[in-house]
């Protein structure tokens, strides 16, 4: 079986904003942007496995462009953790790093799907 690279780079991502999650709940004492990215940060791979399991093309589609707008939203609160600091820019540019090479890869997807 070949390794599907969104569903692997989302889960190894869901992992960091898990630390992170972590991180700003015990170190830094901060309980309502932590909730934030962790719910927007982990729902980017959910939301691509459930597109892999999907029923149908526009199934999968749905799943992604969800997957997609949460990407967009966790690298908001990444910048907003960043910019009230909360986290240090290189932790920070990491993260938005990663995450902007999820966002590229997605949109990928989303426009061979258009295409095809």
């Amino acid at each position: 079986m070949k390794d599907n690279i969104i569903q692997t780079k989302s889960y190894a991502f869901s992992l960091k904003i898990i630390s992170l999650y972590k991180h700003l709940q015990s170190d830094k004492k901060e309980y309502v942007l932590s909730k934030q990215i962790l719910r927007s940060g982990t729902s980017i791979g959910a939301n691509i496995e459930e597109a892999i399991g999907g029923q149908s093309k526009k199934d999968f589609f749905a799943k992604l462009t969800i997957s997609y707008k949460e990407a967009r939203e966790t690298k908001y609160w990444i910048r907003l953790l960043r910019d009230s600091q909360y986290l240090e820019p290189t932790h920070s540019q990491n993260l938005i790093n990663d995450i902007e090479e999820i966002l590229r890869i997605i949109g990928s997807i989303q426009k061979s799907i258009r295409k095809g």
